[in-house]
């Protein structure tokens, strides 16, 4: 299984034997995640679902995530900080 995004960059390879079904859930939740994250530097943690809260990346500084997050930005670690997921 591939996803290509529409720049034909490939963003996803899941292998399965062929004996096995595949899990159209977990594909929805990576083309949802990856859409996510391409259009609001957000990172999702396992288990992720839609509407749960993301995880703000590392290379934007706290002042700005503040900013940029209005709903609010939770530092659990310097390295770790949570937001509700911002298109929700």
């Amino acid at each position: 299984m591939f996803v290509i995004d529409p720049n034909k960059k490939l963003r996803l390879t899941i292998t399965y034997p062929p004996s096995t079904g595949r899990n159209f859930d977990e594909i929805l939740r990576v083309i949802d995640s990856l859409q996510l994250t391409d259009k609001y530097q957000v990172a999702t943690p396992v288990n992720w679902k839609d509407g749960d809260d993301c995880v703000v990346v590392p290379s934007i500084p706290t002042a700005e995530a503040l900013e940029k997050f209005p709903k609010g930005v939770t530092e659990i670690k310097p390295y770790l900080r949570m937001t509700p997921q911002p298109n929700k």
